[in-house]
């Protein structure tokens, strides 16, 4: 049973997750001192947190030991803020501006932000593994998996090739949807994955109604941000506005329309909703998760 307001719950995990990662991260006096305070730079001061959130919500379902919980919420976070690094080089969507500051290889230099993306990645999967974050060795190497096939050419980096080679292409619904499974929605499922590993087994019904939420959900969070890059302002949203539409890519509105993509976000999350029935109040916070993500208007 939740006993904070949603604010007050992610407010808290928020701030927790900024002095996890700053501890977790190498300081910058240590050589290379450069690259440590770009990683750091990219990382800290910025960004909601969805996935971390996400990954403590879940944790709730097992009962999970909350320090396992924020290591494994870290991991997935690093994974994150690297792709985002990578994502906005020159050679992908050569963005400058990124959680209201400029990027990383403006900040600092392509070579440094290619390096940066690296560091992160490898940090993430050292994280997985120096620490005690389930009750088994073979369900911690099942989380390294996880993150491992989400990450790649079967998850975020597979769905960010899709996404290049879709460029001035038109994308019918299920292809664009086969894109996000990948691109978004892969690291947003394990996310969700990670924290409930990070507790008591669940059985094969919570296994797949979880999985089913995170899906929908996963799928919800970019019809969502579809809406906000075609209607929001740079300002509002501290990274480029209407950048899809400049570069031609297609989009859930480009695709749909803004009214029905909206539709498309609300009865996705109130498939993700249904899935949790099973968990009764354990699964508040996640509840709470899907109706920031829909709502959200920033």
């Amino acid at each position: 049973m939740t006993t904070t307001d949603f604010q007050t719950w992610s407010g808290a995990l928020q701030t927790r997750m900024e002095t996890v990662l700053a501890a977790l991260l190498p300081p910058p006096e240590i050589a290379p001192q450069r690259l440590h305070k770009a990683m750091r730079y990219a990382v800290l001061g910025g960004g909601k947190r969805v996935r971390p959130l996400l990954a403590f919500a879940a944790a709730e379902i097992s009962a999970a030991d909350t320090q396992r919980a924020e290591t494994a919420a870290a991991a997935v976070e690093l994974i994150h803020a690297y792709s985002l690094v990578h994502d906005d080089l020159p050679c992908m969507d050569d963005d400058q501006l990124r959680r209201g500051k400029p990027t990383c290889h403006v900040e600092f230099d392509e070579a440094t932000a290619l390096l940066v993306g690296d560091a992160l990645q490898t940090l993430a999967f050292q994280l997985l593994t120096q620490h005690e974050l389930a009750d088994s060795p073979t369900t911690q190497l099942e989380m390294v998996k996880t993150l491992a096939l989400a990450s790649g050419s079967r998850g975020m980096a597979g769905g960010q090739a899709i996404d290049l080679d879709s460029v001035g292409k038109a994308l019918s619904v299920p292809e664009l949807e086969f894109m996000h499974i990948h691109k978004t929605g892969a690291l947003i499922r394990a996310a969700i994955r990670l924290g409930a590993l990070c507790g008591r087994s669940l059985d094969a019904r919570e296994t797949a109604a979880l999985e089913h939420y995170a899906k929908c959900i996963g799928l919800a969070f970019q019809v969502v941000d579809d809406i906000l890059d075609s209607e929001a302002t740079t300002a509002t949203l501290g990274k480029t506005a209407g950048k899809d539409a400049e570069q031609n890519k297609p989009t859930y509105v480009t695709l749909l329309g803004v009214s029905e993509a909206r539709a498309l976000a609300d009865d996705l999350h109130q498939e993700a909703l249904q899935s949790l029935e099973p968990f009764g109040e354990r699964a508040d916070r996640l509840r709470q998760i899907a109706d920031f993500i829909v709502k959200r208007q920033f």
